[in-house]
């Protein structure tokens, strides 16, 4: 048993949990991870003899944590690690976290190839049908043989034969083609296939790979590098089957959980933008890896690509310092769509392959948010449509065919589990769904991997592999807006403290009270500052929507699209109980799944779709949220479940939401007298009025 933890024991954060603690010096890595509700697994029970535990320690000044960490802070190898690397090998900088043990403060990753119930990456391609029109084309020429009568060099009767078959003028080579060609040629027997590229307007084409006989497979990637998750497709561009998809947690994640942060990393760290870059770089060729094995594609058969992602991870994967996007005006340093190799970026393809990104449409609303546009096309339909990324940086699309504006919100990593007590990522064992029964305040919850609620004969077993680790985002909104409903919190978010003479589920914290979510190991507790950062969370996503739909002279949405990977298992009830989204007809309230990888499919199987968005970028009207002075009012106001100020007629007809009530910030209910407003909330009025 190791002796209780004191403030001046060495800090540990893990990462991509995020869940930290002090730890006597001496602790075993393993120990550490365990009392956190690390998953790290060990087979041997501590014997060093199954490698299943490994750890990587995270070098540098981590200033978002207060922490400075160093392989100098872990135990050297003893003999019972040295004799596992001796036998069995360990990669480069691993380590086994049952014999190392901490001397002080540390950042340590858990490498996602060594977790088997590692973070569910929920985002496969959805089923839809696109029109194909792709920027690459496969071309089976038969070429006249050489003749001492015309002298014509091998290339040049190549171009005559590609365009008497196919009508292709103007024609340019790669050069690494040339010292292949004859050898390609009468490999074939004087037939090839050629790879033309051509997605741009102009007349040109340009032969990016060439093989003997017919060649009828070629492929493609459309991927989307979100800030916590990376997900890939693999894609026939001749049938725009989707031949495998695979996804990963964003590597980058060690180095800040938000954007802030790893912008902050870069400014701070010499190092930072080359560490971030090979970082996510490295990501991403493992998930080419893990597609092809899917598919049973060779990579030598990928010729086009098509990526999108938020601004600062558009501008860390081009190698680009994003320093610029850390404060106003948040310059971009390249906002167009991008047209390069893949070879161009070390990114090991087809060795003719291309690259295409589309374009950004603001400092802090990218690409990403560009390919949801295209995905959803609010551009090319008559209703007012809202549509909502929600992530560690929200992004906000409101508009029709007459009018598309634009805008990012600060959320943060609250509804992704971290700055949550017992939050986790989506993984195995988490809590997903919650209920609450109004008369008992007694829970029941649904966990990841299991189909049974809680209270459901059989719940135990299901769950016996994984355990009730935590809860995710989607269980996250759902404890609090039941909260709410059952009138366990009050409009401003207070926890009740009277109802704990009424349920032990309501516990005194401090000066502040919690609820119980689960008992037992790991005991699952939902606090007074749990409540208040996804309070803050969603104040800043609902003041960012308030601002667009000024901006629109409205004061109403038609339709609501939750894009993204995490909005897949919001329900659109609770989030609107919540007041994460503005009130609209539930039915009209629906998850797209992940937009931005269905807009990268798009853009990657019709060339016409590059142009499109393109064009639509180019009339989107970006709002700065934090330039405009009324931002701050709608915040105050959207702090309050679900709002202070705004109705909810269409909510309100649907879910009976419970009666306001005056809670003072120690819990205690207050009397008839009005309460007392913030210094904020009065100014917000005063700017109302």
């Amino acid at each position: 048993m190791n002796p209780p933890p004191n403030i001046t024991d060495p800090l540990v954060l893990f990462m991509p949990s995020g869940k930290r603690g002090r730890f006597p010096v001496g602790t075993p890595v393993l120990d550490a991870a365990r009392q956190l509700g690390v998953y790290v697994e060990s087979v041997c029970g501590g014997r060093a003899t199954c490698g299943r535990c490994q750890i990587e320690v995270q070098e540098g000044n981590f200033a978002k944590h207060k922490i400075v960490s160093s392989n100098g802070h872990i135990s050297p190898k003893g003999a019972k690690e040295e004799r596992y690397e001796r036998v069995r090998g360990l990669p480069e900088r691993r380590r086994l976290s049952c014999s190392a043990q901490i001397l002080g403060d540390l950042v340590i990753d858990v490498p996602q190839d060594t977790v088997i119930n590692a973070q569910t990456i929920r985002k496969d391609a959805d089923t839809r049908v696109i029109a194909r029109d792709t920027a690459i084309r496969m071309c089976y020429v038969e070429i006249e043989e050489p003749d001492m009568h015309k002298p014509l060099g091998d290339l040049d009767r190549l171009k005559i034969a590609l365009m008497k078959d196919w009508g292709l003028k103007n024609l340019e080579f790669d050069f690494y083609l040339m010292p292949q060609l004859q050898g390609i040629l009468r490999k074939g027997n004087w037939a090839a296939t050629a790879a033309i590229h051509k997605d741009a307007e102009s007349d040109i084409a340009r032969v990016i790979a060439l093989w003997p006989g017919l060649k009828n497979e070629a492929y493609g990637l459309a991927c989307d590098i979100g800030s916590t998750t990376i997900a890939m497709h693999l894609v026939s561009l001749l049938s725009g089957r989707v031949a495998a998809s695979s996804g990963t947690s964003n590597p980058q994640i060690r180095f800040g959980e938000d954007l802030m942060s790893r912008v902050s990393y870069v400014m701070m760290n010499p190092d930072g933008r080359e560490g971030m870059t090979v970082a996510v770089r490295e990501a991403i060729s493992g998930l080419v890896d893990k597609v092809c094995a899917e598919g049973n594609v060779q990579r030598n058969d990928i010729l086009d690509s098509v990526f999108v992602g938020n601004p600062i991870m558009h501008h860390l994967f081009l190698g680009i310092d994003p320093t610029e996007l850390g404060g106003a005006p948040f310059a971009l340093a390249v906002s167009g769509a991008v047209r390069i190799k893949a070879s161009d970026i070390g990114l090991k393809l087809n060795q003719g392959a291309r690259l295409y990104m589309l374009p950004c449409i603001a400092g802090h609303v990218g690409a990403d948010a560009a390919a949801v546009t295209l995905s959803e096309g609010p551009h090319r339909q008559d209703e007012m449509m809202l549509i909502v990324d929600v992530g560690t940086n929200a992004e906000i699309v409101l508009g029709n065919s007459t009018r598309v504006v634009a805008a990012s919100s600060p959320t943060g990593p609250a509804f992704e589990g971290a700055e949550i007590s017992g939050g986790q990522r989506a993984a195995p064992g988490a809590i997903e769904r919650v209920r609450i029964d109004p008369e008992t305040l007694e829970p029941k919850y649904r966990v990841i991997g299991s189909e049974l609620w809680s209270d459901q004969p059989g719940f135990a077993e299901s769950v016996q592999a994984t355990g009730v680790t935590g809860i995710c985002g989607s269980g996250i909104i759902e404890v609090v807006a039941e909260m709410y409903l059952a009138g366990i919190i009050s409009e401003d978010g207070v926890v009740d403290g009277s109802l704990s003479m009424r349920s032990p589920r309501v516990v005194a914290n401090g000066r502040t009270f919690s609820y119980v979510l689960k008992e037992g190991e790991p005991k699952i507790t939902i606090t007074q500052n749990d409540v208040r950062a996804i309070q803050l969370a969603k104040a800043a996503l609902y003041a960012g929507t308030k601002l667009l739909m000024e901006k629109q002279h409205t004061d109403h949405v038609d339709r609501i699209h939750f894009a993204g990977a995490f909005g897949s298992f919001i329900d659109p009830k609770y989030a609107m109980v919540l007041g994460l989204i503005p009130d609209c007809d539930l039915d009209k309230v629906s998850a797209v799944g992940n937009a931005a990888g269905a807009g990268a499919r798009m853009a990657l199987l019709n060339r016409g779709y590059r142009r499109e968005i393109e064009e639509t970028v180019s009339r989107i009207e970006k709002i700065e949220t934090a330039l405009e002075p009324k931002f701050q009012e709608h915040f105050v106001y959207a702090m309050a479940l679900p709002n202070k100020v705004d109705p909810f007629p269409k909510l309100s007809a649907a879910v009976k939401l419970p009666p306001r009530k005056a809670m003072s910030e120690d819990g205690t209910a207050g009397d008839a007298t009005p309460r007392r407003r913030s210094r904020e909330e009065r100014a917000a009025r005063r700017g109302r009025d």
